[in-house]
């Protein structure tokens, strides 16, 4: 069974993770009012909306990336190489795209570093294609 594709998988599901614990840790103020200025207000109250807007991406498009994924380490005639480098490219740019979507407001970049993860998903899907046709 291939299982070199299973590392970039859970280094994407450790992101969400890590997200996930931002996200909490960037509403303690106004939830629990932990860590909130003197005069009450959420020192992340701007990167909140973004960090969770964020966090709502990773279960989007990655979706695609994932059965994908499955179904290349359900094939065993399958050459997991190619694969490897799209999902790693996938991987780190949701990793950029975070990044970009939370700490900036580019609008422009965000999209051409959406379009990087979606052209490795789009092209795993094309070889996969390829792979059960030919």
């Amino acid at each position: 069974m291939n299982s070199q594709l299973l590392i970039p998988m859970f280094v994407h599901v450790s992101w969400a993770g890590l997200l996930y614990v931002l996200l909490t840790i960037m509403r303690a103020p106004s939830i629990w009012n932990i860590g909130a200025r003197e005069d009450g207000t959420n020192p992340w109250a701007e990167l909140e909306p973004r960090t969770s807007a964020n966090l709502s991406n990773q279960f989007e498009w990655p979706l695609f990336f994932y059965i994908v994924c499955i179904l290349v380490l359900l094939n065993d005639r399958i050459s997991e190489e190619p694969y490897i480098w799209l999902a790693w490219t996938f991987v780190i740019g949701r990793i950029l795209h975070s990044f970009v979507q939370i700490l900036t407001r580019n609008i422009r970049l965000r999209g051409i570093v959406f379009t990087i993860n979606f052209v490795a998903v789009f092209g795993m899907w094309a070889a996969l294609l390829v792979d059960y046709l030919g």
